[in-house]
Parts: structure tokens; C-alpha cells; sequence
């Protein structure tokens, strides 16, 4: 098993070394150049994220295509990555490319052949930036995705990387291949303030500031799920993250909040954000919930489409999350929502919202303080006024993710 892993390490240390010489990069920009087709206008083409379990690639994914004046092709890593609602089913076609963005040898070059022809005809060509632009969580695809972003801008075709943050330690090979997206013509769309200053910055080209292009969505389900038919408010919603969990104790540290909200009488609904093996919320969620114990406490064990979130999060007192698009269709709702930031994504976000006590660092020792910050959300009687003027300057900003691709209306 040892040697397995020293194995694994060595092979990805020297994929990194390879990459950083650029000349994957150089070989995957022409293999794509000369697959592309020309531009038209009979669809969209979307450049999915990983998708697989995370609620807030799905919410992305779906504000995009519920915008879409026209068919959207979106291009997956697997065929199960993403399930669209009823009233989406549709309006989008989805193609699985596993080996494009992760892969490399024979299927990778297939991959990318693929996708040159998926190209021919598109009217639009967007790429789905998140958090996956910068190259912390992943080099290589990160890398990809730009260069892909690049390619299709040089062949003539209408194409923005949407709504995206920044990290300000992107390494060298990220910021490069952002810059050449931006001197192709790519829209660079930025979804916070201070991923926008950190990328102009940089000085890359083509930088828009926008908003996370999940405010762009406002659906709602009809009905909750049967788990929560029952519930009755006062209510709070509660997340803890998997990946907050690898350094932080949430079980330890939600423990304040959730006595604070006990003693007022709201009930804790604890709802995780992201299912799936290498990041599970529902885990961090469940050591919460065997924590505190069963009194006045709710746990989600499924995994809820974003229409019932937002459906849920209307009636919320209150919401206290480890994931941004959690928070984002809270704040979209009117609903205060107290974030422990992770990768330099957050902090934008509340500046946005002229409410930075709402990023919180996720830390050992961040209960009595995070109790605190919940307490004068929930005594300010101002503060879903406060809330709503955010979420409309954010709604206005982020129609720039989809004004190329329409404002809904499958045509």
C-alpha cells in the first residue's frame, strides 16, 4: 500500500514538473485549433464543472441553462455528473468527455477531437469558472479550461469563463493561461470584488466584475422534500463541510450556535451541501447532529435540488455554512448567512454584501465568536433589509453571466 501511494505521488509530482514546462499545454491548444468548427447560432455550448454530488455545481449549472434563449450542449466529465429538474429536462443535451480536462495518451486526444466538433455551429461557447479557474484544488484542468476558454475565442467564437473567483496564490501556469484566455477575447468573469482586482491585477485582459451566476436563478420548488414536509418555523440551516472537516472539529465548534439557537426556540435543520467520497458533508453533518444530540434537530441525509434550497432558505432565520453556494442562494433569499471562507472566495462575496462579519476563517476555536456574530444577525431587526439590498445589487451584476445566452425562453 506504501509503495502504491510513493508511486501515485511520484507519478503526479512529475505530471506537475511537465506541466509547468508549458508544452502540454502548446499540444493541447493545437490538437483543439484545428478540431474547432466555425461559430453559428443554433446553441450554447457549457463547459460544465465536476458536478457529481455538489449542489452548488448543479445550481451553476442550472441558472445557465434556465437563461438559455436556445439548446445547450453541456459537456461533462461523466454521464451521471449532473440530473436536470423537470422543467430543465429539455433544454439541454449532455455529453460526457472524461478524459478532456483529466486525462491524457490516446482517449485524452479523442477527447479533445470531441469536443473541436461539438464546437461547429455553437453561437456561444462558456466555460463554468467557480472556484476551479485558479489551479489550487487542480493544475492541470484549471490550466485546460483556460486554454480551452483561449482556443475557441481565437476561432471567432463568442466565449466567457462565468462567474469565477481568484485565488491570490494562483501559481504560475494558472495566471498564465488566463492571460492568454483574456488577450484571445475571452469575457473573464469575475464573481466578486476582490477576485476582480486580484486578476486585474495581473494584468490580464478582458476582466468583467460580476456575481455568482446562481443569483441569476430564482426558482422555486413547489414542495419540500417528505424528510421536511413537517418542519416549522423558527428555523436555522446549518452546514457543516467536508472539506472544513479535514482541519476543523464543526461538531466542537457549531456547538455554540446551536445552544444559542436552542435557548431562542429555532429549530436546526443541518443540510449539507456537497455528497460525495472525496468531501462529504453529510459525514461533517452527521458528527454535528450525534453531538449535540437529537433535541430540536433536523439532519438532511439526501441531497436537495437547488429550487428546494431556495425554497427552504425563505423561511430560515438564519443560515450558518462551510459552502459559498449555500450561502449564495441564502443571501438570494434575504437570509443572512454567516460563511467560513476557504480558498479566498468568500470574502468578495460579503464585501458585495457591504456585511464582511460574515466571512468567518475557519479555525479551531471560532465557536464563541461565530455564536456571536449569529446572535446580532438575529437581533438586527434591519438586517434582511440589509440582506435584500446586497442580493439585488448582486442579482444586477450577475445577469453579465448570461446576457450572451439570453434571459430564458427556449427558442
Amino acid at each position: 500500500m506504501k509503495l502504491n501511494n510513493l508511486g501515485r505521488r511520484l507519478r503526479r509530482l512529475s505530471r506537475r514538473i511537465i506541466d509547468r514546462t508549458g508544452v502540454p499545454t502548446r499540444r493541447f491548444a493545437t490538437a483543439l485549433s484545428s478540431a474547432a468548427g466555425a461559430p453559428g447560432d443554433g446553441f450554447h455550448v457549457l463547459i460544465a464543472p465536476p458536478g457529481a454530488g455538489n449542489i452548488g455545481d448543479q445550481a451553476m449549472v442550472e441558472a445557465f441553462v434556465a437563461s438559455a434563449d436556445r439548446p445547450v450542449v453541456v459537456v461533462t466529465r461523466h454521464d451521471e455528473d449532473f440530473v436536470l429538474p423537470a422543467d430543465l429536462h429539455d433544454r439541454a443535451r449532455f455529453v460526457a468527455l472524461p478524459r478532456l480536462l483529466y486525462g491524457d495518451g490516446p482517449e485524452h486526444d479523442r477527447d479533445v477531437r470531441s469536443l473541436g466538433a461539438l464546437l461547429d455551429g455553437a453561437a456561444t461557447v462558456s466555460i463554468v469558472g467557480a472556484d476551479i479557474m485558479d489551479g489550487i484544488y487542480s493544475l492541470r484542468p484549471s490550466v485546460r479550461r483556460a486554454t480551452i476558454a483561449a482556443v475557441a475565442a481565437g476561432r471567432g467564437f463568442d466565449t466567457s469563463v462565468i462567474g469565477f473567483s481568484w485565488n491570490a496564490a494562483a501559481p504560475a501556469p494558472a495566471r498564465k493561461a488566463l492571460r492568454l484566455a483574456g488577450a484571445a477575447g475571452t469575457r473573464l468573469l469575475l464573481r466578486d470584488p476582490a477576485s476582480a482586482a486580484r486578476v486585474r491585477d495581473l494584468g490580464v485582459r478582458g476582466v468583467v466584475e460580476t456575481a455568482d451566476i446562481v443569483f441569476t436563478d430564482d426558482r422555486l420548488a413547489d414542495d419540500l422534500p417528505v424528510a421536511l414536509k413537517d418542519l416549522s418555523e423558527p428555523y436555522a440551516l446549518i452546514n457543516a463541510s467536508g472539506l472544513i472537516a479535514r482541519s476543523v472539529d464543526q461538531a466542537v465548534e457549531y456547538a455554540p450556535v446551536i445552544a444559542e439557537l436552542r435557548d431562542r426556540g429555532i429549530h436546526v435543520v443541518l443540510l449539507p451541501h456537497v455528497l460525495r467520497s472525496s468531501a462529504d458533508d453529510l459525514a461533517a453533518c452527521r458528527a454535528v447532529a450525534e453531538a449535540v444530540g437529537p433535541e430540536g434537530v433536523t439532519l438532511v441525509e439526501s441531497m436537495l435540488g437547488p429550487a428546494e434550497i431556495r425554497r427552504l432558505a425563505t423561511k430560515a432565520s438564519v443560515v450558518v455554512t462551510g459552502r459559498m453556494h449555500l450561502a449564495v442562494m441564502s443571501l438570494g433569499q434575504g437570509v443572512p448567512a454567516v460563511t467560513l471562507a476557504s480558498q479566498g472566495k468568500v470574502e468578495g462575496l460579503m464585501r458585495l454584501f457591504e456585511w464582511p462579519e460574515l466571512c468567518v476563517p475557519p479555525r479551531i476555536g471560532m465557536g464563541v465568536g461565530l455564536r456571536d456574530i449569529v446572535r446580532r444577525a438575529l437581533d438586527d431587526p434591519e438586517s434582511r433589509v440589509r440582506v435584500d439590498r446586497g442580493a439585488h445589487r448582486a442579482r444586477e451584476l450577475a445577469r453579465s453571466n448570461i446576457e450572451r445566452v439570453g434571459q430564458g425562453g427556449h427558442g
